[in-house]
C-alpha cells in the first residue's frame, strides 16, 4: 500500500534531516543527488523545514556563490539544547551542547566518599545547572545519563548494584523532578561502545564488542548495528565470567574469583608492582613483560567472549585499554588467534576517557531528533 501524501512527505523531511545533521551543510542541488527526490519535492520539503524552524541557510557553496542553488542549507543548531553526564564512584562529569553536539561548556567535580545521598545528589544536580548557566543555556531538552551497574530493560531505571553509591539511583529521579527536559540514563558502558561505534574506533563495524576495563570490569555487545542489552540489561556482565588463574568462584553478589580479579585496576596495578613498575606509569611506557602478561590475562576472558559471539572486532576501552593503547591491543590479538580459530581485530578505543560523555551526549541527541523530527528506525 503505497504512503499517504503526508506520511510521504513527513519521510522526505527525515531523510533529509538526517543528511544535513550527518554530512553537514548541503545544497537543494545536493540534497536532490543524496535523496532521489524531483528538485520540486526537495523545494518543497527545504520550505517546511525553514519554516518550521529546524533548517536555516548558513552560507553558499560554488564558484560564482549566487543564486537560489547555491544555498547550504544547515540544521538550527539552537533549536534544542543538550547535557550529557558520566557518572563515577566518585565524580560527576557534565557536558551541555546544542543540537549539532557542539560542546558549549563542560565541567567536572570530585564526589567524596562518604557524602550522604542527597547532598551528592545536589552536587551532581548543581554542576548540571552551573554548566548549562555557563554555556547560556535557560533550558536543556534532553539529558543523558552514563552510570555503572544495569539499567532495567523495562523501566529504563538504574537497578540497585552492590558496591555502588546509593545517590546513583536517586540522581535520575531528581533530574526529571527538577528539570523540564527528557532524562534517559543507560550502562556506562553501552554508551561507550555506542560511541565508539558511530564516531570512534569501530566506526566500520556493525558487529563488535567493547571491553570495559577499569575499575569496573564489563563488555557492551553491537550485533548487526543494534546495541544488545539481555533480558535483564546484563549482556556483557564479563566481570563474573568464571576464569582460570584467579582466587576461586565469582558469586551473585561478589566478581571476585571471575574475570575481574584479574584484569581490573587494582589487579592491574598489582601486576605493574610485581614487575617492578609504577602503576601510574606502566601501560604509557609500554613495558614488554609486563604488557605481556596482561595480555595474557586479558586474552583468556576475551577467548570466551569470541567463541561465544564470534564479533570479528574487540575494542579495549576504559582506564586500562586507554593507557595501553595499540601496543596492548596488538599483544591481546595475537594471543586471541593462538586460543580461538575465530579471527578477531582487537583496536584501541579511539575516545579514551570521553567515550561515556560521547556516548550520553548521543543519546540525548537522538531523544531531542526525534521528538523534533519524527523517531528514527533502525538505531540501537
Amino acid at each position: 500500500m503505497p504512503a499517504s501524501p503526508s506520511t510521504a512527505r513527513a519521510i522526505n523531511d527525515r531523510l533529509a534531516l538526517r543528511l544535513l545533521q550527518d554530512e553537514g551543510p548541503l545544497t537543494a542541488t545536493q540534497l536532490k543527488a543524496l535523496t532521489g527526490l524531483s528538485r520540486p519535492t526537495v523545494a518543497d520539503l527545504v520550505d517546511r523545514l525553514r519554516g518550521s524552524g529546524l533548517v536555516e541557510v548558513v552560507g553558499e557553496a560554488g564558484a560564482e556563490r549566487r543564486g537560489p542553488n547555491a544555498k547550504l542549507y544547515g540544521i538550527v543548531a539552537g533549536r534544542a539544547h543538550l547535557a550529557a553526564l558520566d557518572v563515577r564512584t566518585r565524580s560527576v562529569s557534565v557536558v551541555v551542547a546544542d543540537l549539532l553536539g557542539t560542546t558549549l561548556a563542560e565541567a567536572s567535580l570530585p564526589i567524596r566518599d562518604g557524602t550522604a545521598t542527597e547532598p551528592a545528589v545536589e552536587q551532581a544536580v548543581a554542576l548540571l545547572e552551573r554548566t548549562a548557566k555557563e554555556a547560556g543555556v535557560a533550558a536543556v531538552h534532553s539529558v543523558g545519563v552514563g552510570a555503572p551497574g544495569l539499567i532495567d530493560p523495562a523501566t529504563g531505571e538504574l537497578n540497585d548494584s552492590s558496591g555502588l553509591p546509593a545517590w546513583h539511583r536517586r540522581l535520575v529521579p531528581v533530574l526529571q523532578e527538577r528539570l523540564p527536559a527528557t532524562v534517559l540514563v543507560e550502562n556506562e558502558t553501552n554508551l561507550a561502545a555506542v560511541a565508539e561505534q558511530r564516531v570512534g574506533a569501530a566506526r566500520d563495524c556493525d558487529t563488535f564488542v567493547l571491553l570495559w576495563l577499569g575499575q569496573g570490569v564489563g563488555a557492551a555487545v553491537i550485533l548487526d548495528g543494534r546495541l544488545r542489552r539481555g533480558s535483564s540489561g546484563g549482556a556483557g556482565e564479563i566481570g563474573f565470567l568464571p576464569v582460570p588463574g584467579t582466587s576461586g568462584l565469582p558469586s551473585a553478589t561478589d566478581c571476585a574469583g571471575g574475570f575481574h580479579e584479574l584484569v581490573c585496576v587494582a589487579a592491574v596495578d598489582a601486576l605493574a608492582r610485581r614487575h617492578g613498575l609504577d602503576p601510574r606509569t606502566a601501560l604509557p611506557s609500554g613495558e614488554g613483560p609486563f604488557l605481556d602478561a596482561l595480555a595474557d590475562r586479558l586474552a583468556v576472558g576475551a577467548a570466551a567472549v569470541v567463541s561465544v559471539l564470534d564479533p570479528g572486532c574487540l575494542v579495549l576501552a576504559g582506564e586500562t585499554g586507554h593507557a595501553g593503547g595499540a601496543a596492548l591491543a596488538a599483544r591481546v590479538e595475537a594471543r586471541l588467534n593462538r586460543l580461538s580459530p575465530l579471527r578477531t581485530e582487537v583496536r584501541p578505543t579511539a575516545l579514551g576517557d570521553t567515550a561515556v560523555l560521547r556516548g550520553a551526549l548521543l543519546a540525548a541527541r537522538d531523544a531531542a531528533q526525534d521528538e523534533l523530527f519524527g523517531p528514527a528506525e533502525g538505531r540501537g
